[in-house]
Parts: structure tokens; C-alpha cells; sequence
């Protein structure tokens, strides 16, 4: 029988003593490959079965400490297996870093969609001594923000909800959960034990202000989150000291009533510069005449603000960074708004041609802090006449009077021009809507001077 070609060259190649002993390298190489892999797998095999057989039940058992606050634990868990879960962190941040992290004392007042992810976030980046202060339970409409909330979970106090998920999470945690409503009084007690940062994520405004004036009062680092209600774009979400927000209206209302508590700055917030454009959800014919029925507790809202569930969540963990990178001494430096200090530049200085133009002024009365509190805090960054948020100016509102805080408004860089060309009392020329809001705004101008 004849032999074809490729028989052949394949007894050509046998014959061959080099291809002989690349034949063979190639053949010990897989044969080594294959037993490293397997040894490998079966050591990484062994080592989760023996941190799963190491690892304490995660149901253990709290008891009050002395202050009849905090929860001690006795257990004590296996320091390898808590570095393992944490080696992307420890990577990031040094183990000093991660050192300071898991020793630090967080406190945070308010367990719903901000609140419990940078409970959550906090937690898993290392946090181990975290009190979470909540009244509230549960509920089927908060399931599309809460952080670790499921169906089982409703009707359950938002605390015991998260203290559940964080022991499946990290059981050697100390998880505080208190069912308990923030107020003045209770201040002393609840934020007790020296926390090395405290997160206010309360959605009620006076509460809130109680928590921001304590804290400032006694010199506690806190930071706090403004509305993340019926906000939608996260490339707006920023951090800043609270007297450089603007565009929401919640930091403007805290701001201002800060103010009359003689506290200016000194508070960094989350905030987001989108302008809402949802407003509060009406009630139920049924439930106008007795609204405050209604609200969870009195002085609370009882109306529902709409809310995107990934909002709060980007609140949430925007707190939760800032907090464990400033513990890891790996500070963040947030981007100063230049947009806005460039608008203020802007209308200072075509309030500075308009005054020395018609009125022969070298030197005004208001410098550029003073043009951005007129335009964002008195008239909200928009025209008093139209409401236009675009080409906007400074002007008096009286040309008889002198320039002032009290006396100059916001408008368009067209209306300003028919502004200029009115002869005798503005309030002879615009509509009484326009008048009357012009007088209310400053009369509230008024009475915050009093604290600025």
C-alpha cells in the first residue's frame, strides 16, 4: 500500500529530534498548567469552606452598655477574614487608612433613602461602630429607595431593618439602632460618645435645623443631606460648605433660618443644583380640611414629594465617600462652583456701569457676595417680572432711593432697559402681582438683616 504525502511528513516530523522535545515541553507544560489550576482551586475551595466554618452565627446577641445607649458585643471574629472582605479598600486608602476607618464612630439621624445607603456604604467600607436614629417604619412606597428594605421589612422600624441586612454584612460591626424621634431635648443623649462624624439626613426642616445648630454648637463634624426629592440629574449632586449652595430650596431655606440662629458657614451639605420642576403631589379632596391628620407626626409634611429612587442613593453614598475618605486622611477636594462665582462677577460688574452711568457712582454698596445673596437668596435666581432664570441683571428697584439689598431686584437684561426708562414710582407701572412681590421679598429681606 502506498503512503500519501501527509503521511509522510507527519513520520518525517516523528523522526525529528527537535520536534520530539518541543512535543514534549508542550505536553509537560499543560500537564503542569492543569495541576496548578487544579491545586488552586482546590486551595481557594478550602479556604472558603474555612472561613465559612470560622465565622461566628451572625445572630448574636446585644446587650445595652452602661449609658443605656450603646450595644456590646463580646465575640470576637477572625481578623483575616474581615481584611480579606475589605482588601479593595485597604488597597485604596493604606492600611492606616482603613486602620482609622474601622475605628471611627458615625452616627446618622435618618434611615430612609439617603440615610441607609451611607449606613450601607459605610459599613462596607470598614465602618464598625454605627448608630442609626430613626422613628420610622417601613414602607411599601419607600422600597424604591431604601437601601437594604424588602417586602418582609414592612411595617418594621427602619433601624431594625437595616441592622438585620448590616450583621449578614459585617457581624463584628456594633449596629446602634434606636426607634427614637430627633429632637432639641433628646440631642444630648442620642449623639453621645463622641462620634467622629454625624450625617443628617432628616427630611423635616425644623428637625433638621436642630440637629445642624446642635452640632455646630458643640463643635461635632457633621454633614448634612439638602432635597434630594424630584431631582433627576446625578451630574448635579455637589458638596459644599452650606453658604455657597444655591438652586435648591431646601439648602435656601436652611441657610437663611441658619442664619437667624447666628450660624453662617461651617456646615458641609450634599446638595443638587438642578432646578426641581415637580412640586409636592396634591392631597385627596377628602383629606384638605384636616391635612395634618395626615402627617406622619405633628409639624411634619403631609403632602408626598415625588422621588426618583436612584437620587437619594447617589446622596447617600456622596456622604458615605466624603466621610471615609476624610477618616482615611485621603481628602477629597470638591470643585468650587465656577459657573456661579463668574455670574456674580458678571452682574457686580454691569450693576457697577449702571450705577456710576446714571447715577455718576464710583464705588457701589454691595460687593460680589452681596449681588449673589441678592440674586439666589432674595429673588431665587430668577426676574421678578417674568421668572426667567437666563440674562439676568441687578438693578435699584426705586431710582429715588439709594442702592441697597432693599432696594434693588433681579430682571432680564431687557426688562432692566424698560427698568431704566420708567419716569416716577415703579408701583405705578407694573402689575400688583409684581409690586406686592416685590414688597414681600423685601420685607423678608428686612427681617433676616437683623441677623446678617
Amino acid at each position: 500500500m502506498s503512503k500519501s504525502p501527509f503521511t509522510d511528513a507527519i513520520a518525517a516530523l516523528a523522526s525529528n529530534h527537535q520536534v520530539q522535545l518541543a512535543m514534549t515541553a508542550v505536553g509537560a507544560s499543560l500537564v503542569t498548567s492543569f495541576a496548578f489550576t487544579t491545586y488552586n482551586t482546590f486551595q481557594r475551595n478550602a479556604r472558603t469552606k474555612a472561613a465559612k466554618r470560622d465565622a461566628p452565627d451572625v445572630h448574636l446577641p446585644f446587650t445595652r452598655d452602661a449609658s443605656g445607649i450603646g450595644f456590646t458585643k463580646e465575640e470576637k471574629y477572625d481578623e483575616e477574614i474581615i481584611k480579606e472582605q475589605l482588601a479593595r479598600n485597604i488597597v485604596f486608602l493604606g492600611e492606616e487608612g482603613i486602620e482609622k476607618i474601622r475605628h471611627s464612630f458615625v452616627i446618622i439621624v435618618g434611615a430612609g433613602g439617603v440615610g441607609s445607603w451611607a449606613a450601607l456604604m459605610l459599613l462596607r467600607s470598614g465602618v464598625e461602630h454605627i448608630r442609626i436614629i430613626d422613628f420610622d417604619q417601613v414602607t411599601l412606597s419607600s422600597l424604591n429607595r431604601h437601601a437594604v428594605a424588602t417586602h418582609e421589612d414592612v411595617g418594621t422600624p427602619k433601624v431594625i431593618a437595616l441592622k438585620r441586612n448590616f450583621e449578614q454584612i459585617a457581624p463584628w460591626a456594633k449596629i446602634e439602632p434606636l426607634t427614637q424621634l430627633f429632637n432639641k431635648n433628646s440631642a444630648p443623649q442620642l449623639l453621645a460618645g463622641n462620634p467622629d462624624f454625624i450625617i443628617d439626613a432628616i427630611d423635616n426642616i425644623d428637625t433638621k435645623l436642630a440637629l445642624l445648630k446642635y452640632c455646630h454648637d458643640n463643635h461635632l463634624p457633621i454633614i448634612s443631606s439638602m432635597g434630594a426629592g424630584a431631582k433627576a440629574d446625578p451630574t448635579r449632586v455637589q458638596i459644599s460648605d452650606i453658604s455657597q449652595t444655591f438652586e435648591d430650596p431646601l439648602a435656601r431655606a436652611v441657610r437663611r433660618r441658619l442664619r437667624r440662629m447666628d450660624v453662617e458657614s461651617g456646615i458641609t451639605v450634599v446638595y443638587s443644583t438642578e432646578k426641581p420642576n415637580i412640586k409636592l403631589l396634591p392631597l385627596d379632596e377628602s383629606r384638605i380640611d384636616n391635612a395634618d391628620e395626615y402627617a406622619t407626626l405633628p409639624d411634619f409634611r403631609s403632602r408626598i414629594l415625588p422621588v426618583l429612587g436612584t437620587i437619594p442613593s447617589i446622596f447617600g453614598m456622596t456622604i458615605a465617600t466624603y466621610i471615609i475618605t476624610t477618616l482615611a486622611s485621603y481628602p477629597i477636594q470638591p470643585l468650587a462652583n465656577k459657573n456661579r462665582d463668574s455670574l456674580y462677577a458678571r452682574i457686580h460688574r454691569d450693576l457697577q456701569v449702571r450705577e456710576n452711568k446714571t447715577y455718576g457712582t464710583d464705588i457701589i454698596p454691595l460687593d460680589k457676595r452681596d449681588v449673589g445673596y441678592a440674586v439666589d437668596e432674595i429673588w431665587r435666581g430668577r426676574s421678578v417680572i417674568s421668572g426667567a432664570s437666563e440674562k439676568l441683571t441687578l438693578l435699584r428697584w426705586d431710582k429715588t432711593q439709594p442702592l441697597s439689598l432693599q432696594n434693588c431686584v433681579v430682571l432680564t437684561k431687557e426688562e432692566a432697559a424698560k427698568h431704566d426708562a420708567i419716569v416716577g414710582k415703579p408701583e405705578d407701572y407694573y402689575p400688583r402681582e409684581v409690586v406686592e412681590l416685590v414688597h414681600a421679598r423685601f420685607k423678608e429681606e428686612r427681617e433676616f438683616a437683623m441677623f446678617r
